[in-house]
């Protein structure tokens, strides 16, 4: 064999090799998005006329045509539970903009809530968990447009790092972001060095033994949020949505506004916002949602 036909064989064995792991990571990505947990709105809660849905985003990438060859090929969740592509974003807040959806602040939430009176009308809090760069770069600029009061959610010890396939803000791009939104946005905690799971895949910190390194973690992130912004948090985000009692109980003390999890349901004058439930968004979550605000 000539080495121009070695050639052009190591050529074709290799476009074959990334064919075939192109095709296997598309069918275990559909077979993951099929076999995965609805984030539709829980029909006990479609019947409920009065009450405030908090939404949660993650990542708002650029629906680029790299980005849509990369979600095809990917089984990450960042890419696709995780996402709401900025076209979609943007229409779902110019949405909340021409229907005249009340949309709140988290600390108008808090006051409406501690009084414990009937809630009249359906209201929408925003929230963004982790706040990578796409949420500053595509997300808030959207937000501020609209005047729409959100809250970020920060990983302290994890600002400026590239994790689970996204690269997370810096403090100087969260600052400049403040800066540009002013009262708008809020910043929140979400832990400083605990957002990951154990090798049973569960949030390391509901292991019962962690409670000592959780409570110092929490001190931690509030203090590395003023240190680098100046800002005392009034909230925190579980990492994952998830909590035990022992968390809770901790948190109840600490001077909190609210404490976000990721069980789905609507805010009501009766919750707990020790325990305040979230609705993911994504494709999936966003039907039940507008019909949710419109009926």
């Amino acid at each position: 064999m000539t080495p121009h036909s070695r050639q052009s064989l190591l050529v074709v064995l290799m476009l074959a090799l990334v064919c075939s792991l192109g095709w296997a990571s598309q069918r275990q990505a559909m077979i993951q998005q099929r076999s995965s947990e609805s984030y539709a709105l829980p029909k006990q809660y479609r019947q409920i006329h009065n009450g405030i849905m908090v939404f949660c985003y993650h990542r708002v990438l650029r629906n680029s045509c790299s980005t849509r060859v990369i979600r095809h090929l990917s089984n990450n969740s960042q890419l696709h539970q995780f996402n709401v592509p900025t076209d979609q974003f943007a229409y779902q807040m110019a949405y909340l903009h021409d229907h005249h959806i009340a949309v709140i602040s988290a600390s108008t939430m808090t006051k409406m809530i501690a009084h414990h009176q009937p809630i009249h009308g359906k209201y929408v809090v925003l929230s963004f968990d982790d706040i990578d760069r796409t949420v500053v770069d595509n997300a808030i600029p959207v937000m501020i447009k609209y005047r729409l009061p959100f809250t970020t959610f920060i990983i302290t010890g994890n600002t400026g790092d590239y994790r689970e396939g996204s690269q997370m803000a810096t403090w100087s791009e969260i600052n400049r972001a403040k800066r540009q939104a002013g009262n708008l946005m809020t910043l929140g905690l979400h832990t400083h060095d605990m957002h990951y799971l154990n090798a049973q895949g569960h949030p390391v910190f509901t292991e019962p033994h962690m409670m000592p390194r959780f409570r110092r973690d929490f001190a931690k992130s509030r203090h590395e949020l003023i240190k680098h912004t100046g800002v005392q948090a009034t909230s925190f985000a579980y990492p994952y949505g998830a909590s035990t009692t022992q968390t809770n109980k901790y948190l109840a003390h600490q001077k909190l506004g609210w404490v976000a999890t990721l069980d789905a349901g609507v805010v009501t004058s009766q919750t707990s916002l020790n325990e305040t439930p979230r609705l993911i968004i994504n494709q999936e979550s966003w039907p039940s949602v507008r019909n949710w605000l419109t009926h």
